[in-house]
């Protein structure tokens, strides 16, 4: 039970700092003059701004489902972060080779090679560690979904333990 609550605290407490950082990058998105774009094409960059804006308050809504799911130990809580991350996934795989890609080839100049040379370096490393956190996710909603299916669960989400004499 001590065991349980300390893992409780630390996925709670990491899914705190994810929050915290999530809102310091909303306020950095209105408040640094940056210019925002998409990959796709020319948008306004305020409407980058907003597009950015609720996307990662819905990640962070999704984040707080996956968590509260991992500790209550429902798969259906835990469902959308599994979608999403897939999803994020192959977004973050052509993002990286797209802007890698135009690095390489944008100039001649040496510096851009060089940033694109690091972006894709940095860019499969980052995508790599995500894909490590999705199957760990995505490993314990499998093992949740075979002891749903392996255990009697009675109307009230319990285990069902009453046999007949």
């Amino acid at each position: 039970m001590y065991k349980n609550c300390l893992h409780g605290l630390k996925i709670y407490g990491s899914n705190l700092n994810s929050k915290i950082l999530a809102i310091i990058t909303i306020i950095l998105l209105f408040t640094v003059n940056v210019h925002w774009k998409t990959i796709i094409s020319d948008i306004d960059p305020d409407i980058v701004k907003i597009i950015y804006t609720v996307n990662l308050v819905m990640t962070m809504v999704i984040s707080t489902l996956m968590i509260t799911g991992a500790l209550k130990r429902s798969t259906a809580m835990m469902l959308p972060w599994v979608v999403l991350g897939i999803i994020l996934l192959g977004g973050l795989f052509v993002s990286v080779l797209y802007t890698s890609i135009s690095l390489f080839f944008n100039d001649d100049e040496l510096h851009h090679m060089l940033y694109g040379a690091l972006f894709l370096i940095f860019g499969l490393l980052v995508l790599y560690i995500y894909l490590y956190f999705w199957f760990v996710v995505y490993s314990y909603f499998q093992q949740l979904r075979t002891e749903k299916n392996t255990i009697k669960i009675g109307p009230y989400g319990r285990p069902y333990l009453y046999q007949r004499p």
